[in-house]
């Protein structure tokens, strides 16, 4: 009997079924675009051949990461990936969090949703059209040269200046992002009693300190939880933004590990240089991801999984 109870309760009922069905092709497209190119990692360890193919080149072990050490560019392509990436994390932290602290003490609801859809436009639009913006707004004779010349300056070729192009770079990603990303945080503030806003009036404190004092840290789980789940991306530094951005005069600060290889493995054809470089990378994110969680877990409570 007993056998039988187990056996009736792991057996599944007809609209379980239903929902694993749903479920196959998503795990099909998985399979197919995630798990299989998996295979080609094989390239990292191999001079690879596209005539050969994968299982007929030479197997050359760890030859092409001591190729990789032993460039002079590779460690300043790290160092990049790494500030930017670094900064970016950052900012697109702050930022969001600010704005939507400053948002919600907007109470006319009409001006609080216009000024929330105007901020979110940005997110919709890819960095092919919106380089296209950010050239000209930065270019020798763009609307930023024109305040600087009006006050006397000289002007900045900002996207080829290695003095400039980060924070240029920094600057318009997060402008892109920051009002998408305050969602999260938005809806974080939601959830906060107002009752303790009542008794922090009650007790005297005014705006600043009731948004010191409780909402700051009542989105600190939020921020943390966030914060691990982008240290995972840290390596991401935006090849899209980047490669329709940079050019060959901004390679010593702009260069990160995606273009890098996209230049390597694509335009040079070394197709397992290129291999090895991204799948370094994507352990150190795996690796960064999984501290993060753990780090998450002993701040908060509670982590991503």
């Amino acid at each position: 009997m007993k056998e039988k109870t187990a056996a009736a309760r792991h057996r599944l009922t007809k609209e379980e079924k239903m929902f694993h069905l749903m479920l196959l092709p998503g795990l099909i497209i998985l399979l197919i675009f995630v798990f299989v190119p998996l295979v080609g990692s094989l390239m990292a360890f191999q001079d690879y051949v596209p005539a050969r193919g994968l299982f007929g080149s030479k197997w050359v072990g760890l030859e092409n990461y001591e190729f990789i050490f032993s460039l002079p560019d590779g460690r300043q392509v790290f160092m990049n990936t790494l500030i930017i990436a670094f900064a970016k994390l950052v900012v697109n932290i702050f930022v969001p969090v600010t704005f939507a602290i400053l948002l919600n003490e907007i109470r006319l609801k009409f001006f609080k949703r216009t000024f929330q859809t105007i901020v979110y436009l940005p997110h919709f639009l890819s960095w092919v059209v919106l380089a296209t913006v950010v050239t000209n707004m930065f270019s020798l004779g763009g609307p930023f040269n024109a305040v600087i010349t009006m006050f006397g300056g000289e002007p900045i070729q900002f996207l080829a200046d290695n003095r400039w192009f980060r924070t240029v770079i920094v600057g318009t990603d997060v402008w892109k992002e920051f009002g998408y990303n305050s969602v999260v945080y938005l809806a974080a503030l939601t959830s906060i009693d107002p009752g303790l806003y009542e008794a922090a009036s009650i007790d005297g404190a005014g705006r600043f300190k009731q948004t010191m004092h409780i909402t700051v840290p009542a989105l600190l789980p939020t921020v943390v939880l966030m914060t691990a789940l982008n240290l995972g991306n840290i390596l991401n530094a935006g090849f899209d933004q980047i490669f329709n951005l940079y050019n060959p005069i901004v390679y010593e600060t702009a260069d990160i590990i995606d273009t890098y290889v996209y230049r390597i493995g694509m335009v040079e054809r070394q197709y397992s240089i290129g291999t090895a470089v991204g799948l370094m990378k994507s352990v150190i994110s795996f690796l960064l991801i999984i501290g993060a969680n753990k780090a998450a877990q002993k701040l908060t409570g509670s982590g991503i999984f």
